[in-house]
């Protein structure tokens, strides 16, 4: 695969996307989709931090069709809330980016619907959003839904036994956990789409190491993992590049439904976007669907 960059993103003029987070990465995304043309809408929980986004953008795409729209991922109301607005603005969908997350908050914390924070917003907060907005996707034109894990997820297990980490809470181990658990949604999802015609194109992705907010926002500015960030900053690809793979898995006609991308160098860290490595855990089709079915009980939604 070439090095693909952002100018090779195809004509996606008048295409509509759902970006989730409104830094970092999702920024990145959001930025590179409005300047090539698409009608985008920022999701997240700060308004504050919605409204600088959309203004940063119109500053370097001033003919951007940005918007934001309040998302909390960590709250089932607030999910569904979303959904529902977007259903009656809007007659359809093409590409819904589930990018935004927590990272390695070091105690145990709870979303207001009792999930471990982690597993409830990287995960089941996707999980739900893309029930929720499904019905506008399926009437999309050549639909996507790209789902972003992580190289972490090399490393996770899925604690059936322990979903919400309430026995035993490490951070890291949870976080990667959330991540295999987004890759296995994604592929589930393609699968599950083929056999039940829905139409809609499911795809993964992950950023390599990139030079965001993630860390310190949730381990904090003084942890030890912040600290590194900020001395070792040379360690990490920057956000835009980092939101290659995404933006690839969202818009090229060359990905592949089913497929997982990430960087190409240096055991997927950096670099620009290929064919990623899927984990075995994640090619466990009982437990992909048996997690799928454990998801729609806990958010209480129905795909399909």
């Amino acid at each position: 695969m070439r090095k693909w960059t952002t100018s090779n993103i195809p004509d996606i003029r008048g295409r509509s996307f759902v970006v989730t987070g409104t830094g970092g990465l999702g920024f990145e995304d959001a930025l590179a989709l409005a300047r090539a043309g698409a009608t985008v809408i920022l999701a997240g929980r700060n308004p504050g931090k919605g409204a600088d986004a959309v203004a940063r953008i119109k500053r370097e795409a001033p003919k951007a069709s940005i918007s934001f729209e309040v998302l909390d991922l960590a709250d089932l109301a607030s999910i569904a809330a979303f959904g529902e607005r977007l259903r009656s603005q809007n007659d359809h969908l093409d590409v819904l980016i589930n990018n935004a997350g927590v990272m390695m908050p070091p105690t145990r914390k709870l979303t207001p619907d009792g999930f471990e924070l982690q597993f409830g917003t990287n995960y089941l907060g996707h999980f739900a959003l893309t029930a929720h907005l499904l019905s506008l996707l399926r009437k999309g034109r050549n639909p996507r839904v790209v789902t972003l894990s992580s190289i972490a997820a090399r490393d996770g297990r899925i604690a059936f036994d322990d979903l919400q980490a309430t026995h035993d809470y490490k951070s890291m181990p949870v976080y990667s956990q959330s991540k295999l658990a987004c890759l296995m949604f994604a592929l589930e999802f393609q699968r599950r789409s083929e056999a039940g015609h829905w139409g809609v194109t499911s795809i993964a992705a992950h950023p390599g190491i990139s030079r965001t907010d993630l860390l310190p926002n949730g381990t904090g500015a003084s942890s030890i993992f912040s600290i590194a960030r900020r001395v070792l900053w040379f360690l990490f690809q920057p956000a835009a590049q980092g939101a290659l793979p995404t933006l690839f898995a969202a818009t090229s006609p060359e990905a592949k439904g089913g497929g997982y991308y990430g960087p190409d160098r240096l055991s997927e860290t950096r670099g620009y976007p290929t064919a990623a490595r899927i984990p075995p855990a994640a090619l466990d089709r009982e437990a992909s669907a048996r997690l799928w079915d454990i998801s729609e009980k806990l958010t209480h939604v129905r795909f399909g």
